[in-house]
């Protein structure tokens, strides 16, 4: 864990400041949940607040609570940079580093002239004058929680706070069932729902929003399967046009690779989508065991995350990609065999 200059943080906020809570391009419920959930207890402690996402994120978490006060860089550029501007300090949630909110806003971030400070989770962070970061937490929303705990005001977490702590959690230990998730998690999360968390609507909010398309895109998705048993590998693709044709929104691959590693003897999944706005094709990793895709990702496909989830990308076409990832699993067969036993 590193924690950095967290007494001088706390003596900072102690007055009222001007302050934007920023979460990752392509934000998803743990980056969502953290920025709200913060944003909530700052505002609780007489701060002005805003929060900043780089760009839109998925339909299933615009009901948790502020999700209509947020502003997103690409759309609301003039609002998020006249933000950053009159803010005193910003807090980077649920990402290592500034690229990972797009160059666009990196650009804005690297001009920042006042301080930052990281509160996550990931692997390999850069270094920020406040930092709060910690590999072992199941999500920066558990550590959201817990900073909230160092500042000695859990007894200010309420409905809202609650909520959106409880949603960031849950979706990135994939409903509590993570390695990630210890005894500890469990303890928060049953705080959370004695301080209004509604453990059943938010589960229902977030894993019941399907729509028509959307299925059928999973179920698209679910044929282009393969699997490479040899490698105890699995592997899904996506094509632009399979995209299309069913009127695909942000989000609606939200979860699909984990179909694929829940395939008995299966370690090592991935979900390769095609991206033609940014012309690259986006990956998701996911294993089970001691075999790490962060690794993975960082070596072969400019990624990175966590040992058992991370992303990627590749300029290469479909085929291509798929190729240079079939070509690499013979060097990892070794640790693929005894990364877990089923």
């Amino acid at each position: 864990m590193i924690l950095k200059h967290f007494t001088e943080l706390k003596e900072y906020l102690s007055q009222s400041k001007n302050i934007v809570i920023i979460g990752h391009r392509n934000p998803d419920g743990d980056a969502i949940g953290s920025t709200l959930g913060l944003k909530h207890y700052l505002d609780k402690k007489g701060h002005t607040v805003q929060v900043v996402m780089p760009n839109e994120y998925p339909d299933f978490l615009h009901w948790i609570p502020g999700s209509e006060t947020v502003y997103r860089f690409d759309r609301q550029n003039k609002q998020s940079v006249r933000s950053l501007k009159n803010s005193e300090i910003v807090f980077l949630l649920d990402f290592n580093a500034l690229h990972r909110v797009g160059s666009d806003m990196q650009n804005t971030l690297e001009k920042y002239e006042n301080n930052f400070a990281l509160i996550d989770h990931h692997q390999q962070p850069d270094d920020f004058e406040y930092m709060y970061s910690d590999t072992t937490m199941s999500s920066t929303c558990q550590m959201v929680y817990n900073f909230i705990e160092m500042m000695g005001d859990v007894d200010l977490i309420d409905k809202n706070i609650a909520t959106a702590l409880y949603t960031g959690i849950m979706t990135d230990t994939g409903s509590f069932r993570f390695r990630s998730t210890t005894s500890t998690t469990h303890r928060i999360i049953a705080d959370l729902i004695d301080k209004g968390a509604e453990n059943d609507k938010i589960h229902s909010n977030v894993q019941d929003a399907n729509t028509y398309n959307r299925l059928l895109l999973l179920g698209q998705a679910l044929s282009n399967m393969k699997m490479l048993t040899e490698y105890k590998t699995a592997f899904i693709t996506l094509s632009e046009a399979e995209k299309k044709q069913f009127n695909y929104e942000k989000g609606d691959t939200e979860g699909v690779v984990n179909y694929a590693l829940s395939l008995k003897g299966i370690v090592f999944a991935a979900i390769f989508i095609e991206d033609k706005e940014q012309g690259i094709i986006k990956m998701s990793l996911r294993s089970k065991g001691k075999f790490s895709v962060n690794q993975f990702a960082r070596n072969h496909f400019n990624g990175g995350g966590h040992d058992n989830a991370a992303g990627g990308k590749s300029d290469e076409s479909m085929e291509d990609t798929i190729t240079t990832f079939k070509a690499l699993l013979p060097k990892y067969k070794t640790a693929l065999e005894t990364s877990y036993e089923a």
